[in-house]
């Protein structure tokens, strides 16, 4: 086996309630003055606030930057980074999902590094390590709050940029699910999909290691256990801390052994379309897992059995094909739309998103290679 790295906040709190000692912690670590990064919809609830009442009661000073957008732009951690230098911040804390944490990370590395986030686009580009980010969950399944990974989309190119870097690394990650508790059917379907396409293109990676790949099954079957629970009841306190913890394990994988195609293909259409990410995903899953059996079918059927399908006696190939099939049933029992079309996506446009999601750094770990015409071919079998 060749030398491999592992990486993980070096503190990561969990469990309800957990968001008190967290915010403890950030004056213990000697911050004074925060920018918390957060989204318009948290900001208009009244959550950034609570969490600005939380940080002056230990003494820290916060600034609230609510503009986080569902796929964050270049422009939004421009602003961003425009706020926390007026406020002279020593530490930025995101409140949210992936969105406020890869906006937040955008702020956090520019703030140290200088010039345009643009300008690290790709893989380890930055020389030094982000401002202290402190990452607090409210979904769970991006796993932002943990990773190396930073998506920001460039609204010049109108493509999403896959910042792969050891230093947008969170110092401290947060995931309280109480702060989960009651969130949209559809975001916690989406995030929950994209928690097992994490799960799922980890652990079929050409980078996948025994420590990644345990991770990645134990997501598998936590999610197939408590994704439709956590869908179809909200305020499920059991179902939230089962799902965060799958998300935060499938983010372990692929943190670790990095993703493939379907996050390559999904990025391009978030960046194209401003569409959800984790529809994108779980919309593509199966088509690319379909390209990927040929390579990967003993793999897969891993993880159908960790999907909760008997797999005994079914040769790899079958084994692959019940994966797929259940991924299906997943995605169908939580009302996921079926295909790209009902999300908008045009045929003459696939030539352009197969060229750019060729170039995105998640697609070099994906178990078997592609040309342009296969990847234009995924995305027609997906419409």
């Amino acid at each position: 086996m060749t030398e491999t790295t592992f990486f993980i906040p070096s503190l990561n709190m969990m469990g309800a309630g957990c968001l008190s000692n967290a915010v403890a912690n950030v004056r213990r670590y000697g911050f004074e003055r925060a920018l918390i990064v957060t989204d318009s919809v948290l900001h208009s609830l009244g959550v950034a606030d609570k969490l600005g009442a939380m940080l002056a009661a230990e003494g820290v000073f916060s600034a609230i930057f609510p503009g986080a957008q569902p796929n964050p732009t270049v422009g939004n951690v421009e602003t961003g980074l425009a706020l926390l230098k007026q406020e002279k911040c020593d530490c930025v804390i995101s409140l949210g999902g992936g969105s406020s944490h890869d906006c937040a990370k955008g702020i956090a590395l520019t703030a140290t590094n200088g010039g345009s986030i643009r300008d690290y686009e790709g893989v380890d580009k930055s020389a030094t390590p982000q401002l202290p980010l402190i990452a607090i969950n409210t979904t769970a399944g991006t796993a932002s709050e943990m990773t190396r990974f930073c998506i920001i989309t460039d609204e010049k190119r109108l493509v999403k940029m896959a910042i792969v870097d050891r230093n947008v690394t969170p110092l401290l990650s947060v995931n309280d699910p109480e702060l989960m508790l009651g969130k949209p059917p559809m975001l916690t379907a989406a995030t929950g999909m994209d928690a097992l396409t994490h799960a799922v293109e980890a652990y079929v990676s050409v980078a996948a290691t025994p420590i990644t790949d345990a991770c990645a099954l134990k997501a598998v079957s936590i999610i197939a256990g408590n994704l439709r629970t956590a869908v179809a009841e909200g305020n499920n306190l059991a179902a939230r801390e089962a799902m965060a913890y799958a998300g935060f394990m499938a983010g372990m994988a692929f943190n670790n052994a990095s993703l493939g195609f379907v996050h390559a293909m999904a990025h391009q259409l978030g960046g194209f379309y401003d569409l959800p990410h984790g529809v994108c995903n779980a919309v593509l899953l199966p088509h690319v897992e379909e390209f990927n059996a040929d390579i990967a079918a003993a793999r897969l059927k891993d993880v159908a059995h960790a999907l909760g399908v008997d797999t005994l006696g079914m040769s790899d190939r079958q084994g692959a094909d019940a994966c797929i099939a259940a991924i299906r049933r997943l995605s169908n029992d939580i009302g996921i739309p079926s295909g790209l079309t009902q999300l908008g996506v045009k045929d003459t446009d696939i030539p352009t998103l197969a060229a750019n999601a060729l170039k995105d750094a998640c697609g070099l770990t994906n178990p078997r290679r592609a040309s342009q015409a296969e990847i234009e071919s995924i995305f027609r079998a997906a419409a």
